[in-house]
């Protein structure tokens, strides 16, 4: 089978990491976007439950060249949809066109549609499809007119891993928050602290990473649904990650975090709860100029409010300068902040060693990291 594992821009290098790292086969990064790679039901599986970074797993159906509707029709009703769609089957399609000679989302939408419908009818012998049974979630991509037809395999986006069901102001989304982590110079073994923690998106991802817990654990997926996905597969999948996951507790991990907003941190409580971590992450209501870090070596991570963003860029910069003193006097740790806010360098007092592009949701951001200089 062929997956592919769409993910936000920029991200597709640690979708593709994590896809070698969990042994699918034929990884590339497309060039329309998402990671491609082949495998079983299992493996499309695997990519669900552990993948960190990734939006959606989509298992591919077709592919084909369509520049009218009669040319989508075909390719469309052409595809083997009985081998995954029962008689009973609902069946929903989303549609979304670029730089095509078909360009209209709600017309190839009820193309596809008509077409699936078409071939089963034939395939089932019969006159009339209830959609009564499962839902099985389509998706009809169409970039230079090359068609892409594939089942969403995840239902609900990856970014929803369940524990978090409270929002504070500007949250970060989870597969973010994750890319953030592993794109900074932290790592498990090391300290790591958000001064600016929120309702605790960055602290729980990181913890996730630190205790190998599987970002798709204590959540369904689309997929489980599916006739021919074999549910002791699934069932092994899970306790082997629900395995990994028990041994965490044996592990050191030096998570920490405060925020100036009580409100904020009762909910950030709340959130490590609900993720399975309650007791490992300790909290403080804190100023930022307050805060004395350990004198150990360390990694300051961090979501910092920015003008564009909170709509206060007095604030965004205040923040800036207060995370700049900090790390002035912790020597020891280095920074890695999100920011979209471009006079952070400025505010922090010094130029980043290093920076990466990111995205949070369509704005555009820099992961800035600063390097201590001991």
């Amino acid at each position: 089978m062929d997956w592919i594992a769409s993910a936000a821009f920029g991200l597709e290098g640690l979708v593709k990491r994590d896809l070698v790292r969990l042994g699918a086969q034929q990884v590339t990064v497309m060039n329309t976007g998402g990671v491609r790679f082949s495998g079983d039901v299992q493996a499309g599986f695997m990519a669900n439950m552990w993948l960190r970074t990734a939006d959606r797993v989509m298992l591919l159906i077709g592919e084909f060249e369509a520049r009218s509707f009669e040319e989508l029709y075909q390719g469309i009703r052409a595809l083997p949809w009985q081998d995954y769609l029962p008689k009973d089957a609902a069946f929903p399609v989303r549609a979304q066109c670029a730089r095509s000679q078909l360009m209209s989302p709600s017309d190839c939408q009820k193309i596809t549609k008509k077409a699936i419908v078409d071939h089963l009818m034939d395939a089932y012998h019969v006159i009339h499809l209830p959609e009564t049974g499962a839902t099985f979630q389509l998706d009809v991509s169409i970039h230079q007119d090359r068609v892409t037809v594939a089942m969403d395999s995840s239902g609900a986006a990856l970014s929803r891993r369940g524990y978090r069901t409270w929002n504070g102001e500007a949250p970060m989304r989870e597969t973010l928050a994750a890319a953030v982590a592993l794109s900074s110079p932290w790592r498990p073994s090391m300290a790591m602290h958000d001064p600016c923690c929120g309702t605790g998106t960055l602290l729980i991802e990181s913890a996730f990473i630190a205790l190998d817990r599987a970002p798709g654990l204590k959540r369904d997926f689309a997929m489980e649904g599916w006739p021919f996905v074999e549910k002791q597969d699934i069932a092994r999948i899970r306790s082997e990650a629900e395995q990994r996951f028990a041994a965490g507790p044996e592990r050191l991990m030096r998570i920490t975090g405060s925020d100036i907003d009580p409100e904020a941190i009762e909910l950030c409580k709340r959130h490590i709860v609900q993720a399975g971590l309650g007791g490992r992450i300790d909290l403080a209501v804190k100023d930022v100029r307050d805060l004395q870090l350990p004198r150990d070596a360390g990694m300051i991570l961090t979501n910092p409010p920015y003008g564009a963003r909170m709509g206060d860029r007095h604030v965004s910069q205040a923040v800036a300068r207060q995370l700049g003193e900090l790390m002035r006097r912790s020597p020891d740790w280095q920074l890695a902040a999100i920011t979209a806010d471009r006079s952070f360098e400025k505010a922090f007092g010094r130029r980043a060693s290093k920076r990466r592009r990111l995205y949070n949701g369509r704005l555009e951001c820099e992961l800035m990291i600063f390097e201590n200089h001991r």
